[in-house]
């Protein structure tokens, strides 16, 4: 199992980035139905605003606990977040 993003094999860092879009595609999607902005959203979540940022446009992942935390502030559950 590789340690870094770029060790792994082309079709695994595919996967990986897909599922960045449509992750940072969700956040972003139930952030505007909730009416917040981003900056809200971060200082709701604990995200930095640029982390939020590069999160919805799929440029960079989350842990699970960010996952949890986004999803609290956002009041859905985290599977709405993942679907």
């Amino acid at each position: 199992m590789p340690t870094r993003r770029d060790a792994a094999d082309p079709e695994r860092q595919d996967r990986w980035a897909s599922r960045r879009q449509r992750v940072g595609g969700n956040v972003r999607r139930l952030r505007l139905e909730a009416g917040l902005t981003q900056e809200a959203l971060a200082l709701e979540s604990g995200l930095s605003r640029n982390h939020l940022i590069e999160l919805e446009h799929g440029r960079r992942g989350v842990l699970f606990e960010r996952l949890d935390d986004l999803a609290l502030a956002l009041e859905v559950p985290v599977t709405a977040l993942l679907d």
